[in-house]
């Protein structure tokens, strides 16, 4: 329903933030003929944005078809390490396939900077028009309350709309003036992470060597082990000419250990099994950001009467462990925004009621279907087991099994699992209650 006053609003769908997921919505939006403001606080698509990391690209499939011919891409991601670090151990799980190294591909690096300006461009290119330098200060509410555009920090100030999607990242300030986090329970801290990252520049034979990596082939490696008493991970990715390595800690956790997050990331970058990896780099950027890790049962309300909330404002980062992905659940929740808002927009109702097919088209689709299978996972992968039992368990295991110990025999599986658990003061009932809570969420 549109707003009571007799005013022409002056775009049908305005979005605030030119990320992934603001970029989709508008060029979907866009493409369904409505006009659209894309909003971006930094001077341009990307400015702002300081990132190395995988993008998966299935969902471009359907927002931009032969993406891979026209994405900004450093690397194509062609293995996949997990690996589970104590202070002189490292144990690895570590797969490649030359598949993924082909079309369609399945995940790239890439730098923000690139791949945001990229995405807007194709909003650009479809009709919306790019507002940059520009902070949305608040919302706009016609005389019934509902959501009818936002301010600005802009000299014009206010710019109105039929629907205001909020893609203005973790902490939206815009989503809770709507009133939209209300039923999220607790403390958003406690539901939110710190990412702190490193980019190395180094030659890109180098790179190439010592990852055995070949072409544009790259690896993506994920670290369990490595924060100490913190609750995270760590991270490291190839670029073409340089490295991303990084950890991910729990801001709660951060807090309470009164540890500066950069030695953190010092303690990671100077393991025996990491170190090799990164010598002689180059330090070209240090960066930290806020990461909503809490899953589906931190999201808000993601539509409320003209306002639709998408990306990391709805909390729809994955952390479940082996997979930490942000990106595609973005520019799914955008595509999906946009399509619903210009749906309503067409209908002549931006209520809540007439967006709420946005729920339904996540619903049927792999971004809430994924955060809802996995709901707990974030619980069990922060858990204190898993967090600091664990990997020194399986590497206790490791060890002991590839110990040659002559002439004593060799050992078991059962018992170096039986003994490696007592030291890390693990019992069976632990191991069998986090193996059915892992099975449960995993199935």
């Amino acid at each position: 329903m549109p707003p009571e006053n007799s005013e022409t609003p002056a775009f049908d769908v305005v979005v605030v933030g030119a990320g992934p997921a603001g970029s989709a919505a508008a060029l979907e939006a866009a493409r369904a003929g409505m006009s659209v403001a894309l909003l971006e606080r930094g001077p341009y698509p990307g400015a702002k944005n300081v990132y190395g990391g995988v993008v998966y690209g299935r969902i471009l499939d359907e927002l931009v078809p032969d993406w891979w011919e026209h994405m900004p891409v450093q690397r194509w991601v062609t293995r996949r390490s997990t690996m589970m670090l104590t202070d002189t151990q490292a144990l690895s799980v570590d797969f490649r396939t030359e598949d993924w190294g082909r079309p369609p591909y399945n995940g790239a690096t890439a730098l923000r900077c690139d791949l945001d300006g990229w995405l807007a461009s194709l909003a650009q290119q479809a009709g919306a028009v790019l507002v940059p330098a520009t902070t949305a200060t608040g919302l706009l509410r016609d005389s019934a309350g509902r959501v009818c555009g936002v301010r600005t920090d802009r000299p014009d100030g206010e710019i109105s709309a039929r629907v205001v999607i909020a893609c203005d990242g973790v902490n939206s300030f815009l989503a809770k003036e709507a009133g939209l986090f209300k039923k999220v329970r607790g403390k958003q801290a406690e539901h939110t992470s710190l990412g702190v990252k490193e980019t190395l520049a180094l030659p890109r034979e180098v790179i190439e060597e010592r990852f055995g990596l070949s072409g544009q082939h790259g690896q993506d490696i994920e670290v369990l082990g490595c924060t100490g008493a913190i609750p995270g991970g760590g991270f490291l990715y190839t670029n073409l000419e340089s490295v991303s390595v990084g950890v991910v800690l729990s801001l709660t956790g951060l807090a309470a250990s009164r540890t500066r997050p950069e030695a953190v990331l010092a303690g990671l970058k100077q393991h025996p099994a990491i170190a090799p990896l990164l010598r002689g780099g180059e330090l070209k950027e240090y960066s930290a950001h806020l990461i909503p890790e809490g899953g589906y049962d931190t999201m808000p309300q993601l539509a409320g009467d003209g306002i639709l909330v998408a990306g990391d404002a709805a909390a729809m980062c994955l952390a479940a462990g082996v997979w930490l992905e942000g990106v595609n659940y973005a520019l799914g929740a955008g595509m999906y925004a946009g399509r619903a808002a210009a749906a309503a927009v067409t209908a002549g109702d931006t209520s809540r009621a007439g967006l709420a097919g946005y729920r339904r088209l996540l619903e049927d689709s792999f971004v809430l279907a994924d955060h809802r299978r996995l709901r707990r996972v974030p619980g069990l992968v922060f858990s204190d087991r898993v967090q600091h039992a664990y990997a020194g368990l399986l590497c206790d295991v490791a060890q002991g099994f590839f110990t040659v110990d002559n002439p004593r025999p060799k050992p078991g599986l059962r018992r170096l699992l039986r003994d490696a658990a007592r030291g890390h003061g693990v019992r069976a009932r632990h191991l069998l209650s986090d193996a059915l809570s892992g099975a449960r969420s995993f199935r």
